[in-house]
């Protein structure tokens, strides 16, 4: 009896798996040998199985790279992290239309050639978007950084995927391709810490007083609220010039980027204590001897 109730259990369990089986071979099948194509139920449920998979596995990767990440960074690499979700997902497509018993290979082919001719024709903006890739992770570019590109200086507004916003000295915005973030050679005024040194020269006519001079420099200082007491700022006596002596008043801020007009109120300065002092700052002047012929006509 137990025999019979066992042999009626694997009969019944066997009669499952065998609807369940027909279940998921419905669908459309058409072509023969090599070519039959299989569209069924249990391949769009294996799809959509394996894209939940993938997609949770994707998320946990992207919670993985951003755990140390801020907000603004976090953002940003999320939006980056898109463009590496829809490879996968195609490629995970390609997988699931090879099971159905479709030739992916002319597909693959045509892909292959279409990539070639996008990767030509959009080469820039794949290295942009790469170095934008690059500047999010590494850091080596943060938003208030201030930078000097080709000769202008700007401080970071924003970083985007393709490219980097910046606003110049003259309030003027510049818009900076990655690639060349990463492939060039860049200033960054602010990467190490916001202190920086800045300096003034000027020149002062031989036979002037040097220790008179480097007060005089030094006093210039005292009523600028942006050069900093520590580290102090100090006067460096650069070299014997061809029409003066040269020196160089050296100073620190936490603010390079009004540096320009910090200058001149300090150069507005100098030249009032020289004046008030007697301390002249020459020009280049040249002789010219002139002969008159002193033979009559």
């Amino acid at each position: 009896m137990q025999e019979k109730v066992v042999e009626k259990i694997e009969e019944i369990e066997e009669n499952i798996w065998e609807s369940i089986k027909e279940f998921l071979d419905l669908g459309i099948h058409f072509g023969s040998g090599e070519n039959k194509i299989n569209l069924t139920v249990g391949v769009i449920l294996t799809l959509i199985l394996v894209l939940i998979v993938v997609k949770y596995i994707l998320k946990y990767i992207r919670k993985f790279l951003t755990r140390k990440m801020d907000e603004t960074d976090k953002l940003k690499f999320i939006s980056a992290f898109k463009f590496f979700n829809y490879v996968v997902y195609i490629i995970v497509f390609f997988v699931i239309l090879g099971m159905t018993g479709i030739n992916i290979t002319p597909f693959l082919a045509a892909s292959a050639a279409l990539l070639v001719g996008l990767g030509l024709a959009l080469q820039d903006l794949f290295q942009d978007v790469i170095g934008g890739i690059f500047i999010i992770l590494d850091k080596s570019l943060l938003v208030g950084d201030i930078i000097e590109v080709d000769g202008k200086v700007g401080k970071v507004l924003e970083i985007k995927l393709r490219t980097t916003r910046a606003v110049t000295r003259d309030d003027k915005i510049i818009i900076i391709p990655n690639h060349i973030l990463i492939r060039n050679s860049i200033y960054n005024y602010t990467q190490n810490r916001k202190t920086t040194r800045e300096h003034v020269s000027v020149g002062v006519a031989y036979g002037s007083d040097t220790d008179r001079v480097k007060k005089l420099l030094l006093e210039s200082l005292s009523n600028q609220s942006n050069v900093l007491k520590k580290p102090s700022p100090f006067v460096t006596f650069e070299d014997f010039g061809d029409s003066a002596l040269l020196f160089n008043l050296n100073f620190y801020i936490n603010d390079s980027f009004k540096v320009p007009r910090l200058r001149s109120e300090i150069r507005f300065t100098i030249d009032r204590l020289f004046r008030e002092n007697n301390i002249i700052i020459p020009f280049p002047q040249r002789d010219v001897h002139y002969y008159p012929n002193s033979k009559e006509s």
